[in-house]
């Protein structure tokens, strides 16, 4: 889909650049498909703020999604697209033979009327889901599996896809955006074709109210503050904050490393931060 540039007609249409969702659905969600969402504006249940930047937001409901696609087998259609306001993606309402409804994550080039289908095996083609291992080598997917049966968890987010470099004794090598290569089991899951909406990254929101419609709070720079209130704070006229970055708790950020579940390490090929080290 395209994006639309706005004339400045007011200063919070002046820089405004959305994508274009004319050709989605404009009615409500299917009801059973919905569950209710409740916003904790970043408390607990002691009212402490335990999540910094969180508050308000339009009020929304959870589309429950088909991460597994183990309705094997049964063709179904594509009814429409629909905007979901809990991911970046766009999701696809498809309605199966024996009259079973289901939300999917819309891929590229998929459009009403499309048929799908979920099998061990099937056509190579944008909403068909099959095994990663019965894949041809060079096949681009998405909302990939990382054990069998548990659902997609990779590359799930808008214009995101992941890529089939070759097999290796029941494994299958997959290349993530991130330029990661990973190895992966050969029965897990994967759709074909790269994630809908790939103009997301290239939005500007072009004044502060929208990010609040987002439940996105300000944030205000360690740098701009005092000391008693940042590590980055105080300091006789514009200071960058000193060598080593840290959050307001001391702990470092802006690029430190924060990554604790190591379980799948040894299924890593190649790291996405390989290409840095050079």
């Amino acid at each position: 889909m395209a994006l639309k540039h706005y004339n400045p007609t007011s200063p919070a249409r002046r820089g405004l650049i959305l994508v274009d969702r004319s050709a989605l659905h404009k009615g409500k969600p299917v009801k059973a498909l919905t569950e209710g969402k409740n916003k904790t504006g970043g408390r607990n249940n002691k009212g402490h703020v335990t999540s910094r930047g969180i508050a308000g937001g339009h009020k929304q409901r959870y589309r429950i999604i088909d991460f597994k696609r183990r309705k094997w087998d049964v063709e179904g259609t594509v009814e429409r697209l629909e905007y979901d306001p809990n991911r970046t993606a766009f999701i696809a309402l498809v309605n199966y033979p024996d009259g079973e409804q289901a939300y999917i994550l819309a891929p590229q080039r998929l459009a009403p009327g499309d048929k799908v289908i979920a099998a061990k095996k099937t056509d190579v083609k944008p909403g068909n889901a099959m095994e990663l291992g019965q894949m041809p080598v060079g096949t681009i997917f998405h909302n990939v599996e990382m054990k069998p049966g548990k659902g997609g968890q990779l590359a799930r987010s808008a214009g995101t896809y992941a890529q089939l470099v070759g097999r290796d004794r029941g494994m299958v090598m997959v290349r993530l955006n991130s330029g990661e290569q990973r190895y992966i089991r050969a029965e897990c899951m994967g759709t074909v074709g790269a994630v809908s909406n790939p103009d997301n990254g290239n939005t500007n929101l072009a004044k502060a109210g929208r990010n609040r419609w987002l439940g996105k709070r300000p944030l205000t720079r360690g740098v701009a503050k005092n000391p008693v209130d940042h590590p980055h704070g105080g300091g006789e006229g514009r200071t960058s904050g000193g060598r080593h970055p840290v959050t307001p708790w001391g702990k470092p950020t802006k690029g430190a490393r924060t990554r604790n579940n190591k379980s799948t390490d040894n299924m890593i090929i190649r790291s996405r931060h390989a290409k840095k080290k050079r």
